[in-house]
């Protein structure tokens, strides 16, 4: 028996944040409602950063405050510092998810500061929200960095290492510039689950340079279980020349329902939400099954051919 593979939706907050358009507030509420119907274990809702930090998610008390919950279904948030995560907590976030990045030059070009400063800051988050809240933590660049190139395996634990000291509950490995390869993502996987089997651990790729569904399937073989996704691919980080979306969840999840693994995702209610995204963000978006159809939908044959057989 195939084991349960969960999915986490993040086109709310990591897709909608670069896109050039503001997504209207009621939209993104609908697009949370619906997806909140389709079977996912965690919904990435917003991010409480500052709207002239990020101004495609001014919104995030709002959009929080009106979403309808559904049991059985996590909603997360990113927040940057204190002050994001005291509003977080108001806006009764099930999980805060906290941010930064094992290299040091991505983590001053997206952050504006060392990783110690990163780390000394988060540590404080970590510290306002125990009892209030799950923490998450999301490791950038774990798999390659633009501007350093290969990021050591060592260094990724290092830092995982000193989140997981400090009490929290989840580790999210990131390849936030789609670098990762999946011979790399099998070795990752590997040393991630014999040292953190106490944690929630999850997988974040990139699409980038089309190694994203690879790397999911390299990972689950070494047996994760936990994956990032975002609705049509979208998403994308500003810091990384080049990198485009995320891997997108219903041509990830299509892959593996068709492997026999059980995803938990209703996939006519997904593909119906991918197919008017397009609409919603006022521009085509990467994701492929939704366009092409799952591979057991089958077509009539050419009535040419119909015709040829009668006769």
């Amino acid at each position: 028996m195939r084991p349960r593979i969960y999915f986490h939706e993040v086109v709310t907050r990591d897709g909608f944040q670069i896109e050039p358009e503001f997504v209207p507030t009621d939209q993104k509420i609908a697009l949370v409602n619906a997806l909140s119907e389709c079977g996912f274990a965690k919904i990435e809702v917003t991010s409480f950063t500052s709207a002239r930090a990020i101004p495609a998610l001014r919104d995030a008390d709002e959009v929080m405050g009106r979403i309808a919950r559904v049991r059985g279904v996590e909603y997360t948030v990113l927040v940057p510092n204190l002050r994001g995560a005291e509003r977080a907590l108001e806006a009764r976030a099930d999980e805060l998810n906290i941010v930064m990045s094992t290299s040091e030059t991505h983590n001053l070009a997206n952050l504006r500061m060392s990783r110690e400063q990163s780390f000394a800051g988060l540590r404080e988050v970590i510290w306002l929200a125990q009892g209030h809240a799950a923490i998450n933590v999301s490791l950038s660049t774990c798999f390659g960095c633009p501007m350093e190139g290969t990021v050591a395996q060592e260094e990724v634990i290092r830092w995982a290492d000193r989140f997981a000291e400090l009490g929290v509950r989840g580790l999210t490995i990131c390849d936030t510039t789609g670098m990762a390869h999946p011979g790399q993502v099998a070795r990752m996987s590997q040393v991630l689950l014999s040292r953190y089997s106490q944690l929630q651990l999850t997988l974040h790729f990139h699409n980038t340079r089309g190694m994203g569904l690879a790397n999911v399937l390299a990972a689950v073989q070494e047996g994760v279980v936990c994956f990032d996704a975002s609705l049509g691919g979208l998403g994308g980080c500003p810091y990384a020349p080049g990198a485009s979306g995320n891997i997108c969840s219903e041509d990830a999840i299509h892959m593996l329902d068709a492997m026999g693994y059980d995803t938990g995702i209703d996939l006519p209610r997904l593909f119906a939400l991918a197919r008017a995204l397009p609409e919603l963000v006022g521009h085509q978006v990467p994701g492929q099954v939704a366009k092409a159809g799952r591979i057991q939908d089958l077509h009539p044959p050419p009535s040419a051919l119909v015709a040829q057989v009668a006769a």
